[in-house]
């Protein structure tokens, strides 16, 4: 469903009772789309996004290839698909950011996709939304997730790190789990702090109130982020809230500044891993041979700010003094 056909008939309804739409949108305190992707196309929109090409298991012992292909990156019936395979794929160590000179070839047992807006839409303080369905199986890791789009307090993570969405090994053994599922727990987390091996994590773990598994099915993930203050929902429903003595930067730069490093500007990302310390050190541990192809799909990706209050982006944030 397209953002249009969403909104347009919740602006009829508000229409009736001499409440007209155009007076609801120019609410100063209302969140405004500033970006989006419906993912309505053919193929990928790479006005938006750029594909990420690398092979280094992103810092996490992860063992896939990313890749610019349409066998791993694919929109197609309204959804973008970051899709798996077992296949033995040699390709660039590095993304280019951070890549060596000249950057050496590795390779890997999997491949899958991973999108990213670095280079092209960054942003600091708004609402990040996205529907999606993660899959299922030992040794999957999807995510959606933000990093700095310049490193203002220093490497990883002076500069800070937000995982909105991290799906791991879901439907797998989970004594702890209800519902008799398995594992049906997502992750949010923030990075932050020194250097490794002073560098810090905050996370939460939540579930779907009837405790189904998340694979089953879309869900909407929510980021509200203003100055100092975080808050997480899962279909609409709040399960985390996070302020700024929640989290700090060791950055000299940082001095004085209590809401750093969570000030600048940050871009969006989502991937498929496969493997990775998180998922194979957990639940039925390693990475299942049946667990691919796997596919996450991704409905839509919006991206509101506050209209009247850009600056913190406090004032549109629900529970916040001053939202209406």
């Amino acid at each position: 469903m397209t953002f249009e056909q969403a909104v347009l008939p919740i602006l009829a309804g508000l229409a009736v009772g001499n409440v007209s739409a155009s007076h609801v949108i120019s609410n100063p305190n209302e969140w405004e789309l500033v970006w989006s992707d419906e993912f309505d196309g053919i193929q990928l929109d790479r006005s938006k996004w750029i594909p990420e090409i690398s092979c280094w298991g992103g810092g996490n012992n992860e063992r896939q290839c990313y890749t610019d292909r349409t066998k791993n990156i694919r929109v197609s019936n309204g959804y973008l698909r970051l899709i798996a395979y077992k296949e033995k794929f040699h390709g660039p160590d590095r993304p280019p950011e951070i890549a060596a000179n000249p950057n050496p070839k590795k390779a890997q047992p999997y491949t899958s996709g991973k999108i990213r807006t670095l280079g092209l839409s960054s942003w600091k303080y708004g609402k990040v939304e996205f529907r999606a369905k993660p899959p299922k199986g030992q040794g999957t890791w999807p995510a959606v997730w933000m990093m700095p789009s310049e490193n203002f307090y220093g490497r990883w993570p002076l500069s800070g790190e937000i995982d909105i969405l991290e799906g791991v090994n879901l439907g797998t053994t989970c004594p702890q789990c209800d519902g008799n599922v398995g594992e049906n727990r997502m992750i949010s987390a923030l990075h932050f702090g020194d250097y490794p091996p002073k560098n810090l994590v905050r996370d939460t773990r939540v579930a779907l109130p009837s405790h189904a598994l998340p694979s089953d099915d879309f869900h909407v993930w929510t980021l509200e982020w203003g100055e100092g203050l975080m808050h997480f929902y899962l279909d609409g429903r709040k399960y985390w809230e996070l302020t700024e003595k929640d989290w700090s930067s060791a950055s000299p730069k940082a001095k004085g500044n209590p809401v750093a490093p969570f000030d600048q500007r940050f871009y969006i990302m989502a991937n498929l891993a496969i493997g990775g310390k998180l998922s194979e050190d957990n639940n039925d541990k390693g990475v299942a041979k049946n667990v691919v192809p796997a596919e996450f799909a991704i409905d839509w990706i919006r991206i509101y700010q506050c209209r009247g209050d850009r600056e913190k982006g406090l004032a549109c944030m629900k529970g916040v003094e001053g939202d209406k």
